[in-house]
């Protein structure tokens, strides 16, 4: 059953292709912000489909199968919570997410790397205190130095970020499109200006 229910709704025009799906959790919040929790309309269909979500918002566009015509999916909401992890992963992603994609000793954005201030050379370890992102020229320039070498200095000290405080890191990065139906969803919780 679930091989035929998928494979009746992928023959679309290729225009569907560019339908997400909001995803949100059984509390109305997304999964994610960064990266922003979508689902290709295809898995939010099926989801719908095996009862797991309910079905919030909708596009004008539809599917067709030979005995259904479905709306395509805007956001869906999970029917069970998933409890958010409490434990960040130590990431390339999520180092450069804390560090909010910017080099911790110059500011630029762009061409980040990521850069032990204690050099691996002199026993730094590799971990969320000692690693901080890094555009290119700076990494080059401090190379195996310490720091106080260098004439280099870092924007805040590198720590371990609370899941919570990188999942409202992620706010500040929104993708390059959203849905005008998503909106009362993303930035539900913060507070209101006067």
């Amino acid at each position: 059953m679930d091989g035929d229910f998928r494979t009746e709704f992928t023959r679309h025009p290729a225009a569907l292709k560019h339908h997400p799906a909001l995803v949100l959790n059984a509390d109305y919040r997304p999964l994610s912000y960064y990266p922003l929790s979508l689902w290709p309309w295809q898995e939010a269909v099926k989801a719908k489909w095996l009862d797991r979500v309910e079905i919030v918002a909708e596009y004008d566009e539809v599917v067709r199968s030979p005995s259904t015509v479905i709306r395509i999916p805007s956001v869906v909401v999970l029917k069970d919570y998933v409890k958010p992890q409490k434990r960040v992963a130590f990431t390339r992603f999520n180092l450069f997410l804390r560090d909010e994609f910017r080099c911790q000793y110059c500011g630029a954005k762009g061409d980040l790397t990521f850069d032990h201030v204690v050099p691996r050379a002199a026993g730094g370890v590799t971990s969320w205190q000692n690693v901080v992102a890094a555009c290119s020229p700076c990494n080059l320039r401090k190379g195996s130095r310490p720091l106080h070498r260098t004439g280099l200095a870092l924007r805040k000290p590198p720590r371990q970020p609370a899941a919570e405080e990188l999942r409202n890191m992620g706010r500040k990065f929104p993708p390059g499109h959203l849905h005008e139906s998503w909106m009362d969803f993303l930035y539900w919780d913060a507070e209101l200006q006067a």
